[in-house]
């Protein structure tokens, strides 16, 4: 119990960030390639009353750091964004796709750039900088690399359905309606199927771990 509420309390911050600029930067690149439905909205900003979904911000990564799984997920409401009002809609939908992912390695920029002048600060209170700027890159590191997983609805599977010749973008993209189902599987169903039976079959972690230490291992001081 204890535990679990430390871990919110370094967590909290860092992940609202995260997704907040996630999402405001999908709204702002939309915006700035032609399509204002985000902008009028009021999503491209950095209020995060206007990101946070009830389950996906709150509830869900608060049950995740509660069971002590060691992954943490979460998610906003996403940004509205009409493709067919782009300049270029399919190069465009891409770079409106990918923007969200960028927003979080610019935040694992900023926070490694902090978290080497940890020494500057008071030392009331720098302990608790140093774990929220370790959890801001380790949060932001998981975000780009799992949004990147090419299933739509997730910005990976909108990038593959704009890059990918037609046919396999067309049948990718039927999937959408299945997207978080499938992803919802991996994280949860199929690592407690693989506990039951005696098996490690956390397979998402296992496919995401890699590309994860490598960014903070950049990111953290030695």
């Amino acid at each position: 119990m204890e535990n679990a509420i430390q871990n919110i309390t370094v967590m909290a911050l860092p992940l609202l960030f995260a997704i907040t600029l996630h999402e405001a930067a999908h709204g702002w690149v939309a915006w700035k390639l032609g399509d204002n439905t985000a902008k009028m909205m009021g999503r491209v900003s950095f209020n995060p009353l206007v990101h946070i979904d009830p389950f996906g911000t709150v509830i869900l990564p608060l049950l995740l750091v509660w069971s002590g799984t060691g992954f943490l997920f979460g998610y906003a409401k996403p940004v509205p964004v009409n493709v067919r009002q782009l300049n270029n809609p399919r190069r465009d939908g891409v770079l409106v796709a990918l923007a969200g992912p960028a927003a979080n390695i610019i935040l694992v920029i900023g926070a490694a750039i902090l978290i080497r002048f940890l020494g500057f600060f008071p030392e009331t209170g720098r302990d608790w900088l140093g774990y929220n700027l370790f959890y801001m890159i380790y949060i932001n590191a998981l975000l780009a690399v799992f949004n990147m997983i090419p299933i739509p609805p997730l910005d990976g599977g909108r990038v593959a359905v704009g890059i990918l010749p037609y046919p396999l973008s067309l049948y990718l993209n039927k999937l959408e309606p299945y997207g978080m189902l499938i992803i919802l599987g991996l994280i949860f169903i199929i690592p407690m199927l693989g506990r039951q039976i005696g098996m490690d079959l956390n397979i998402l972690w296992y496919i995401m771990m890699p590309a994860i230490n490598f960014i903070t291992g950049l990111a953290l001081p030695e």
